[in-house]
């Protein structure tokens, strides 16, 4: 404010008691001017209500009166107010340029504090997390999962590729529970079980209580080194019906990709065509807890690996269900392993209760197998609406 002109209100005279030209009264001609002036320069007299020079301060409400007795100012709405708190229109930085501390965006000096602010909560949080993993001060359940290690580091190295690669888009996250178990079952593909992983992030970041999805995972996935250990850090647990009836039992969001190995690995004439659900073990388990069903349908995973072949000689050597072989792979060694960019889409539909039968509804196979039908049209009927409705497979 080093260049802004501050002009002197004249102090009142016998002359111009009345209001008149050269009357110290806020209502004369002089004041008036005065204040303008102000205004014009950005003082803070210019502001409805605000404290000008001395002995012209006037009421918030009305304002100053001009010649017609109408406030001035009285209809003027008040500083606009950001999402940082800060007036839009008000200079921080003291230049006048309007900038609030940043020329290329207004209340800059408002959004590089919150930055500032955040950046210092990650550094705390992380320095936190790392004296957690010195002390031993974090808990490990019975199936081995850590929920500390997930939440602040397995999920951050999964979160670039769900937010920024595979642009990832949920719907019907109110359909999973708040509170108590549920079995969230999911169609499977993608040659690599990529869309496990998105699910669970999917759950945990959009669901308002933060839930954590407890995946069932085939034998093969214990099996592995370095894979094992970090399945079971992230919740894994072995697809098994005694698992997943004790997890549901202690309120937990349970998910289960039926189709297994066989839509992992289907070939891509085959995509969005859902395989066998096996034997209906899934609702057996939600009959027996009482669990809600909640349908998961996901469209974008079929084409980050086009499997246009299956090297069987080589899995059978391997040990692996299949040897995928796609445009990319093993062409391009390594470099072929790289997903392509597809752009994916989550919908979890209206939960199936479960509660209304009893515990020995699980003992019926034809309850059971028309469960298991309505659960598997229900997910194949949204994958036929969500492709209609997509655009394209990479926007």
């Amino acid at each position: 404010m080093a260049d802004a002109k501050v002009i002197p209100l004249r102090k009142p005279s016998a002359a111009g008691a009345s209001g008149g030209e050269g009357s110290g009264e806020p209502g004369g001609p002089a004041d008036r001017g005065a204040l303008a002036a102000v205004r014009a320069a950005g003082l803070p007299g210019g502001h409805p209500g605000a404290p000008g020079p001395a002995g012209a301060a006037q009421d918030t409400a009305d304002g100053p009166p001009d010649a017609e007795g109408d406030s001035v100012g009285a209809d003027r709405p008040g500083p606009d107010l950001g999402e940082d708190g800060v007036d839009a229109g008000s200079d921080t930085d003291g230049d006048h340029d309007g900038d609030g501390g940043d020329p290329a965006h207004p209340g800059g000096a408002g959004r590089s504090a919150a930055r500032a602010g955040g950046w210092e909560r990650r550094v705390a949080g992380g320095l936190a997390f790392l004296r957690r993993r010195l002390t031993g001060e974090y808990e490990v359940d019975d199936f081995g999962y850590d929920e500390d290690l997930t939440e602040h580091l397995l999920m951050s190295l999964v979160r670039p590729l769900y937010d920024k690669y595979f642009r990832v888009e949920v719907k019907g996250i109110e359909n999973i529970p708040s509170d108590g178990g549920a079995l969230v079952v999911v169609n499977h593909s993608g040659t690599l079980p990529l869309d496990a992983l998105m699910t669970q992030v999917a759950i945990h970041d959009h669901h308002p209580a933060g839930r954590h999805l407890r995946l069932l995972a085939a034998d093969l996935v214990f099996m592995l080194p370095v894979i094992n250990e970090l399945a079971r850090k992230a919740g894994h647990t072995l697809a098994c019906s005694e698992d997943a009836q004790l997890l549901l039992e202690r309120g937990e969001i349970v998910g289960v990709m039926p189709e297994g190995f066989k839509g992992l690995g289907k070939p891509f004439s085959d995509r969005y065509k859902l395989q066998r659900f096996g034997r209906g073990g899934f609702v057996a388990t939600a009959l027996r807890t009482g669990a809600p069903i909640v349908p998961c349908s996901i469209v974008g995973a079929e084409e980050i690996y086009p499997m246009v072949g299956n090297a069987k000689t080589v899995a059978r050597l391997l040990g692996f269900p299949y040897f995928p072989v796609t445009p990319t792979f093993p062409w391009l060694g390594p470099l072929g392993m790289v997903p392509l960019p597809t752009k994916w889409t989550i919908q979890f539909g209206e939960p199936i209760p479960t509660d209304g039968y009893p515990p020995e509804a699980a003992d019926d196979p034809m309850l059971v197998f028309n469960l298991t039908d309505q659960v598997r049209e229900t997910i194949q009927h949204t994958l036929y609406k969500l492709l209609v409705q997509r655009r394209s497979v990479f926007f």
